[in-house]
């Protein structure tokens, strides 16, 4: 007797295997069980899926058998499968593409016998180890917190925890997790973060209260071992909190019960490739899935989980919980200054009253951070003679001079070649960089302060924290441990010094030209600045101590914007007020809902003839009410239209119901999959549904 097995495998949603194939094997085998399965000369990872058949006599020519089963490794649990489900048909993918590419690299490509091999190695689920003994006693619970964790004991959520930055979070995180294990001490937790280089700090925390035993982290920064080792732990039980990036929410975790999404907001927690979901969403709903309470939290929440939250006492999706005060002595934020830099010396790159309150910290033994979100040291090289432009010959975009190794780098394909002598166009040796990035702040603030001296007689110390600077690995924990030890005297970074880090000596923290996210296209890019203000300021006066001459410094041509009126104030309710009322009169989430349908082809007029064909397949291949109170716009070039030659167009698809998008889009599917097999559309290299997209 055989048994016929339905198993998937990782296959793309536009391909004719797109759903689970089928393989006999001479055992029964429980949904979730992961398999080997041969498919044309390759052997892949598979998982067994659905409800297994009656048993029947099959054709060996027809279903190929099973190539072996990982042995010791229980099912995939049945929640853990329905999660997939839901993120494949939400976001319009495959369940094998979502299933798969959530497993750990390494597992897919171990025999039955290697995975056999590891499982000894790591032994046996621990016996959910007691809670070791925290390195140093927490300290005691501020009124706020302690108002917090009250109402989080009554209520299911899921929770908006609204909190200034310094109030204390963490801390509440921390104390969520230590009653769910006092109360059992089999519950596991996940605890998300948006960003890798917010998980050393956090781990760090979560040992010393828990001790290393139960605490494992998971995210793509980790080595292929790394991964399967925390993956296991987790599947296993021997892990009872789980520390990771957006990969973790797919996480299988049996006994999950709380989910922390620390810094909501963030756009990180929204995937850019393949299953391109929501984290936080997914976290929402898995919540509600397995039981388990869901806490968001954030100084600075989306403006849809804000519009979606209410106070406790009013009722919403989710509940509201506010910690408005900053901890102990540091109780007030930093005081905000703006510099109108239309007073300033004409190009000016650090106005002079911020190099003198600079000069004045470093003087007093305190640091300085420097917030500049573009890396490289110009965006552009330019020929004054010809107007000849560093422009990438394979992307619509520059190439990014950086002068630390003379080089001219695309950040987008890679590309990248040497600083040529002479102007490539005219031959014109004045070739002159245009605008500013990390490393050219660095420099200038390195001249600026040549001949300033710290307390003790020593030079400035300086740093620099980007992408590019922290490309080695381990850089990045070792140039923060520099800052942490007070071995910095002036910080410079991007984006990944402005969040979740508790510097304790810096206060002053200066926004270098953040206006063009003033008048940007994207409806999203006012909010995504308010967040990065608010959470750069909150890393200044931390420390009781310094707190009473901790600023936050604005340099700007539009002072008088409502955005820096509210960040002076921090007022978040009143900007978010401003900016949800914007929305509903232009019609944009949260109150509609949308999708992009983008398409990749060598030629431009491939890829929008493509998504024209699309339009057209909508009006005559779907009945008129599936269409109903659904608007398909004209295909148009992206915004960065051209990577690695590679065109890129897009539709926008919007419903003021979320029910009557996904419906349209499951319908249309399929008609899409016909499409791009047609003669006259096979130069479309790729298409793809981006549900609930934040890039547009």
């Amino acid at each position: 007797m055989t048994h016929c097995l339905p198993v998937l495998v990782q296959t793309p949603a536009y391909s004719a295997l797109a759903g689970p194939l089928r393989y006999h094997s001479a055992q029964p085998l429980p949904p979730g069980t992961l398999v080997r399965v041969p498919l044309g000369r390759r052997e892949l990872l598979g998982v067994v899926w659905d409800r297994l058949d009656e048993a029947a006599e099959v054709d060996p020519e027809h279903i190929r058998p099973l190539a072996g089963v990982l042995e010791g490794l229980a099912p995939l649990p049945a929640s853990w499968r329905q999660l997939v489900r839901f993120c494949a048909d939400y976001y319009q993918r495959s369940p094998g593409e979502v299933a798969l590419a959530a497993l750990p690299p390494s597992l897919r490509s171990l025999t039955p016998v290697q995975i056999a091999r590891r499982l000894r190695r790591q032994g046996a689920p621990a016996a959910a180890p007691p809670p070791a003994e925290p390195a140093s006693p927490p300290l005691e619970p501020t009124s706020d917190q302690r108002q917090v964790m009250a109402q989080l004991a009554e209520g299911d959520g899921p929770f908006l925890l609204f909190g200034a930055t310094g109030s204390g979070k963490t801390e509440v995180y921390l104390r969520c997790v230590e009653r769910l294990l006092a109360r059992d001490p089999q519950a596991q937790a996940l605890v998300m973060v948006p960003e890798i280089n917010l998980t050393p700090q956090l781990q760090a925390r979560f040992v010393a209260r828990f001790g290393a035993s139960i605490v494992v982290t998971l995210h793509s920064g980790m080595t292929p071992a790394q991964r399967l080792t925390s993956w296991l732990a987790a599947h296993q039980g021997s892990a009872r909190i789980l520390l990771g990036t957006r990969m973790a929410v797919l996480a299988p975790l049996a006994r999950l019960r709380l989910i922390v999404v620390d810094e909501e907001h963030d756009p990180s927690y929204k995937s850019q490739e393949g299953a391109r979901y929501s984290a936080r969403d997914l976290a929402v709903y898995r919540g509600r899935l397995e039981g388990a309470q869901v806490l968001l939290g954030s100084a600075t929440p989306s403006l849809e989980s804000w519009h979606h939250s209410r106070p406790a006492a009013e009722g919403g999706r989710y509940l509201r919980l506010d910690m408005p005060s900053r901890i102990g002595a540091a109780a007030a934020l930093p005081g905000v200054r703006r510099i109108d830099m239309n007073h300033q010396p004409r190009h000016c790159l650090i106005a002079p009253p911020l190099l003198q309150a600079i000069a004045e910290r470093v003087a007093r033994g305190e640091q300085s951070m420097l917030l500049l979100n573009r890396r490289g040291y110009a965006p552009v090289l330019h020929c004054g003679d010809c107007g000849w432009k560093s422009d990438c010959p394979h992307c619509s975009a520059y190439r990014v001079f950086h002068k630390v190794d003379r080089s001219l780098r695309c950040h987008h394909c890679g590309l990248a070649s040497a600083v040529p002598r002479s102007c490539p166009s005219c031959g014109n040796a004045d070739i002159a960089p245009v605008g500013r990035g990390t490393e050219r702040l660095e420099e200038h603030l390195g001249e600026q302060l040549a001949n300033l001296r710290r307390p003790e007689g020593g030079a400035v110390r300086m740093a620099r924290i980007d992408a590019d600077s922290t490309r080695a690995r381990g850089a990045l924990e070792q140039q923060l441990a520099q800052v942490h030890a007070g071995e910095v005297d002036v910080l410079v970074g991007t984006q990944m010094v402005a969040k979740g880090h508790d510097f304790r000596r810096i206060t002053l923290v200066a926004a270098i030209n953040p206006d063009g996210a003033l008048f940007s296209s994207d409806f999203r890019a006012p909010e995504r600045l308010f967040a990065l203000l608010m959470q750069a300021a909150g890393r200044a006066g931390r420390d009781a101590a310094l707190s009473r001459q901790a600023e936050m410094w604005v340099q700007t041509f539009h002072p008088q914007h409502p955005l820096f009126e509210a960040l002076r104030r921090y007022d978040y309710p009143g900007f978010a007020a401003r900016q949800l009322q914007e929305r509903a009169q232009a019609g944009m989430p949260p109150f509609a809902f949308q999708a992009l349908l983008r398409a990749e082809a060598g030629t431009q007029e491939s890829a929008q003839g493509f998504l024209e064909a699309a339009r057209a397949v909508a009006d005559t291949g779907l009945p008129h009410g599936q269409q109903a109170g659904i608007t398909l716009y004209p295909a148009v070039p992206m915004t960065l239209q051209r990577i690695a030659n590679v065109e890129r167009a897009q539709i926008l698809i919007e419903s003021a119901s979320r029910m009557a998008l996904q419906r349209f889009l499951a319908a249309w599917q399929p008609l899409l999959h016909g499409l791009h097999d047609r003669p006259g559309q096979r130069g479309v290299r790729r298409w793809v549904i981006d549900v609930d997209p934040l890039l547009i």
